[in-house]
């Protein structure tokens, strides 16, 4: 299983280390039913990533704890393509609000993280949300302060949202919350 949790791309990434673990095999592509020529792009353009850090002098480093920095980074690029948990449990888009759905086949479906990132909208029976990562919503405005105010990202975090979402689904419905 290759599911982790905080979104899509921690679940990519995961498939990511553990197919460089195999020291990049095909087989292992064909028993976990992964099409080789994606990983392999993958690879060449992860290389050419790394080179051009190399040139202009930036230090590569890795921390599979630090997942906070890959979901600023894919912030960074999608910052446009924000959605948050409305107290119907659907999504709207923050800045044309917009109802969007998370997709079946996403690892964050069931789970309904309050502020999300998404890379595409698919329309079939409804608008569904593509390779999504959970977010904080203080970093909109801190990596898009020309696209995103305070007054846009404030939450309903005071307010209360059915017992299937939020804090109260992490504490079991029990009315318990942890405060992170």
């Amino acid at each position: 299983n290759f599911n982790r949790p905080g979104g899509d791309h921690f679940t990519l990434l995961n498939v990511w280390n553990q197919w460089a673990e195999t020291q990049y095999s095909t087989q292992w592509c064909f028993e976990n039913f992964i099409q080789v020529r994606s990983m392999r792009k993958a690879r060449d353009i992860r290389e050419q990533v790394e080179a051009l850090c190399e040139r202009v002098e930036l230090e590569v480093t890795s921390d599979p704890q630090a997942t906070d920095g890959v979901a600023k980074a894919v912030t960074a690029g999608y910052f446009y393509h924000t959605a948050q948990l409305q107290k119907t449990l659907d999504y709207r888009t923050v800045k044309h609000p917009q109802t969007v759905h998370v997709h079946p086949s996403s690892t964050l479906h069931g789970s309904q993280p309050r502020w999300v990132v998404y890379h595409e909208l698919v329309f079939t029976t409804k608008e569904f949300m593509r390779q999504i990562i959970e977010i904080k919503p203080d970093w909109l405005v801190e990596i898009a302060p020309h696209f995103y105010q305070r007054k846009d990202i404030e939450d309903d975090a005071g307010k209360k949202m059915p017992k299937t979402a939020g804090k109260a689904a992490a504490a079991g419905g029990r009315g318990k919350a942890s405060v992170t």
